[in-house]
């Protein structure tokens, strides 16, 4: 399983970083968009929809989103924002607190819609974000990384007590605290990188703190305890449609919503504190 996992990550980065580099945003955008259409498609099954509409929906979302960037571009006020970051904060914490039963209970079409809309804004914080420039992205990337990694091994090696047995019972507190350290680590690295390169851009973390380091803080923790919540419902979307993974497209991995849920919240969010 772990040298099936270490392959799979391997090729997606062989794919990824030349296009993340290239002196254009371009391929790198359309690489994404065909990424997230493939969630669209596995979000489809996980509401019950056959396999061939599924696929259909997955087609029908990579083309408006394309219609969408050759109409608009992808450069967005910073209005775009404070929908679908309200919508995770409030939703997320009211899906968390009433747990797996709860999703159910929505209309299909409206379970539907949210799981779409989260992959569209994400997809176009994630376009607007590379555009500001690779350094920009990358650290971006790396806090959702950093919460995960530095959790999985802090939950481990202190994991007590249980963060939501019910929907994630790997997770811990000790977890959310490793993950949270973990990302304040990197954050000063990645600040001090920042002022001894030419980069081609600020990072996330260093546009927080021109700020000022109250609220830089403030922003990493709720940044990555978002991180956490989109990890946790899509889990709890996972285990009330009876799946284990959303797919199995990246063989060790699952699918493409294991792989980007923590981002879904956090993309969005990053856009909108780093233009208010």
């Amino acid at each position: 399983m772990l040298k099936q996992r270490l392959i799979t990550a391997l090729v997606l980065l062989a794919i990824l970083m030349p296009l993340l580099f290239h002196d254009a945003s371009e391929p790198f955008m359309g690489f994404s968009l065909l990424m997230v259409s493939a969630g669209a498609w596995e979000w489809g099954r996980l509401n019950g929809y056959a396999h061939r509409t599924s696929v259909a929906m997955g087609v029908l979302f990579a083309v408006i989103l394309a219609v969408l960037w050759i109409v608009w571009g992808v450069h967005y006020s910073v209005w775009v924002w404070v929908f679908p970051s309200m919508l995770w904060i409030l939703g997320g914490a009211w899906l968390l607190r009433n747990g797996v039963a709860c999703w159910a209970q929505f209309p299909r079409l409206i379970r539907l819609g949210s799981g779409l809309l989260a992959l569209a804004f994400a997809w176009m914080a994630m376009a607007q974000a590379r555009t500001v420039g690779v350094n920009f992205l990358l650290s971006t990337f790396f806090l959702v990384w950093a919460a995960d990694v530095f959790a999985y091994f802090g939950g481990r090696a202190f994991g007590k007590r249980k963060l939501a047995p019910t929907i994630s019972p790997g997770k811990s507190w000790a977890g959310v605290y490793t993950g949270a350290l973990g990302v304040l680590i990197m954050a000063g690295l990645w600040v001090w990188s920042d002022r001894q390169f030419n980069l081609d851009s600020p990072s996330l973390y260093s546009q927080l703190f021109t700020v000022n380091p109250i609220t830089a803080l403030l922003a990493l923790f709720g940044l990555t305890a978002m991180s956490v919540v989109g990890d946790l419902v899509e889990s709890l979307v996972k285990r009330s449609a009876g799946f284990k993974d959303s797919s199995n497209l990246l063989p060790g991995h699952g699918g493409v919503l294991d792989r980007v849920d923590a981002l879904l919240p956090v993309l969005p969010l990053v856009m909108l504190l780093t233009q208010i």
